[in-house]
């Protein structure tokens, strides 16, 4: 199944992605694609009446496109988890995670636009495989068992101050944590219809010119070892997100450095999981 969420910033609605790709309302059956919905079975409930999906109202063509799922608990960011990306930053490939948490805040629907901060000169951009939790947990025993944790992925882009993040203190969360810097989606795709997670393709363009082309078979750690290793550290709640790292081609690693301007357009794709396009916007 494909989750989205519709309307007004602050007043979206669920709904879902019909197989014709018509986006259909559910907001009589549910009251959001939330934390309670995850935990309390609502991804099982939902798909037992997959058959009736047609029925439901329509969406208005021309209704925005809001972030799948419900303003999370948690935001957690996994740093330089490709290799390649690692050798482009100069930075070592790290022997555990590099975890650090991004305001919920950030979290904005898949079209709306990329906010640049008042003062940057080096706004960043990064995409990134999103992981959704499906339920709470805490200490799980494997990452063997970490796919029963999981109810979706999505496309997050996380946007990334750099001078922020590297030259104001060394504080990563300063440098994640604008306002509109991790667009999500447009859909949750569920953990069912993604064979492997750790086998697709990703994209991200700037102005139509291809910045990053990776695949997250190049990633250092996998999204079944993340879910593992972050329930060993907190609790992981049902609608968390985890942006999972970036290939190479951030405009970090550019020679020179090169950074997003207003009116820049990113166009971010992955395999399965749809498009995104935004425009930046100074502030």
């Amino acid at each position: 199944m494909k989750l989205i969420r519709f309307g007004e910033r602050g007043a979206e609605k669920p709904g879902i992605l019909t197989d014709q790709g018509h986006r259909k309302d559910c907001s009589a059956l549910f009251e959001d694609w939330n934390h309670d919905f995850f935990q309390e079975g609502g991804l099982e409930q939902l798909r037992s009446w997959s058959a009736k999906f047609d029925e439901l109202p329509p969406v208005t063509p021309d209704a925005r496109w809001g972030a799948p799922v419900a303003r999370p608990g948690k935001l957690i960011g996994i740093g330089l988890n490709y290799s390649d990306h690692a050798a482009e930053s100069g930075m070592p490939i790290p022997g555990e995670p590099i975890v650090f948490q991004k305001g919920t805040n950030t979290v904005c629907g898949p079209n709306d636009p990329v906010l640049i901060p008042r003062g940057s000169q080096k706004t960043d951009w990064e995409i990134e495989l999103g992981v959704i939790i499906g339920r709470d947990t805490r200490y799980l025993a494997s990452a063997a068992e970490a796919w029963q944790l999981i109810a979706g992925y999505c496309i997050s882009h996380d946007v990334s101050e750099r001078s922020f993040q590297l030259e104001r203190g060394g504080q990563w969360t300063k440098g994640k944590s604008a306002d509109n810097f991790n667009p999500i989606g447009p859909w949750l795709v569920t953990a069912d219809e993604i064979p492997d997670p750790r086998n697709l393709d990703l994209t991200l363009e700037i102005n139509g010119q291809r910045k990053q082309t990776g695949n997250t078979a190049k990633m250092i750690f996998d999204v079944f070892f993340l879910v593992h290793y972050l329930s060993q550290f907190m609790t992981l709640e049902a609608g968390d997100i985890i942006t999972t790292g970036t290939p190479p081609g951030v405009g970090l690693g550019q020679r020179p450095p090169q950074y997003l301007r207003a009116g820049d357009i990113v166009t971010l794709s992955v395999e399965g999981l749809g498009r995104q396009r935004s425009e930046c916007v100074q502030t």
